[in-house]
């Protein structure tokens, strides 16, 4: 007869207790996501034999002991994450976990949106919502040959940023622009969009959508159980592209893909090859997306880039940021320090594999 088991819920501020989850994490074989900001542990007998984490609507850092696998343990552990997520007003979940925790998931009502086999699934508690958002998509669908995309963070927007979107342009019949969703830096995601908005102004057969969580998302970003960085990287891309090319390209059309060129980042010229293969290999069920560099525009011989502007705003250097970004982000910035002339800007970790703009 098995001991009872005891759930608690355990905050980030909670040192002892978190240290104790974090050793449970290595010992499966996992890694503490430093943006978890509570946990569900279960023990029996005072040790500790299951963990989960919440981070905003997404499941995190799931962890068994292979023990007590068998039980119906992790079916318990998984309801109790669920209700929690409730409780805190995130009813829209995802889940990303390894592969050998899918049916589990699936069984408290979760569908697999794609995987990495054999290392990691994406799932989320819906079985239509990416499919609708997919359908929404339909209604901007213009007619042609060649239909381009880019998906920028524009942190903030630069002259390099409208300079690849009319490189794009003039070889497209009709371009789409996707404005990266996640607030992971000091300039907010609506500024940024009306940024984009009013720095593409005059630019024809163009579409600015707003992004989503399907759209390099932290609901897509499985780092916080893989530990070496060449295995995040490539699985991060194959997770993002995949649900791009079977999803969101059929609904707009889209037959190119189009990139900045990365002169310095070499995760990111990695970025930029992975997605060459995972957009053009033939896929049966998919038609294959061209995937094209475009050489980025110079300022006295160095590629412009949002962390170029940042690293001048830092310094209040307007003048020198001036021929860096459009007019419309010059007064922006120049508003921004005349507001806030204290406050220092944060980096945007996800801007860089969103479009070569460090």
């Amino acid at each position: 007869m098995f001991s009872q088991e005891t759930f608690t819920r355990v905050r980030r501020a909670e040192n002892i207790k978190m240290a104790e989850v974090t050793q449970f994490l290595k010992e499966n074989d996992l890694s503490l996501d430093t943006s978890v900001d509570i946990f569900i542990t279960v023990s029996r007998d005072n040790r500790l034999i299951a963990c989960g984490g919440i981070s905003g609507n997404i499941i995190k850092c799931v962890a068994i002991s292979q023990s007590v696998r068998g039980e119906g343990l992790a079916l318990k552990l998984a309801t109790e994450l669920i209700n929690l997520a409730y409780e805190r007003h995130c009813p829209h979940l995802f889940i990303y976990t390894k592969t050998e925790y899918e049916a589990l998931f699936h069984q408290c009502g979760f569908t697999t949106l794609t995987s990495v086999p054999g290392i990691m699934v994406l799932m989320e508690n819906s079985a239509t919502r990416l499919k609708r958002y997919a359908n929404s998509l339909t209604a901007f669908r213009h007619s042609g040959k060649k239909i381009g995309c880019i998906i920028m963070n524009a942190n903030p927007f630069t002259e390099g940023h409208r300079y690849l979107i009319q490189q794009a342009v003039a070889q497209c019949d009709w371009l789409h622009v996707f404005l990266v969703k996640e607030d992971t830096s000091r300039f907010p995601y609506e500024d940024r969009f009306d940024l984009v908005q009013k720095g593409t102004q005059g630019i024809p057969r163009l579409t600015i959508h707003r992004g989503s969580e399907y759209i390099i998302s932290r609901a897509t970003f499985p780092c916080y159980f893989i530990k070496e960085q060449s295995v995040i990287n490539h699985c991060y891309t194959e997770i993002d592209l995949k649900i791009f090319r079977q999803y969101l390209a059929p609904a707009l059309g889209i037959t190119h893909r189009f990139v900045g060129t990365e002169p310095f980042c070499t995760v990111t010229s990695q970025y930029n090859h992975d997605m060459r293969f995972w957009l053009e290999t033939p896929d049966l069920t998919t038609p294959k997306i061209k995937l094209i560099e475009i050489e980025r525009l110079c300022f006295e011989g160095i590629p412009i880039s949002a962390s170029w502007v940042r690293k001048l705003l830092v310094k209040k250097e307007l003048a020198a940021i001036a021929p860096l970004v459009p007019k419309s982000t010059l007064n922006y910035l120049a508003d921004m320090l005349r507001q806030a002339p204290t406050k220092t800007l944060s980096p945007a970790p996800l801007s860089v594999l969103a479009t070569g703009e460090k």
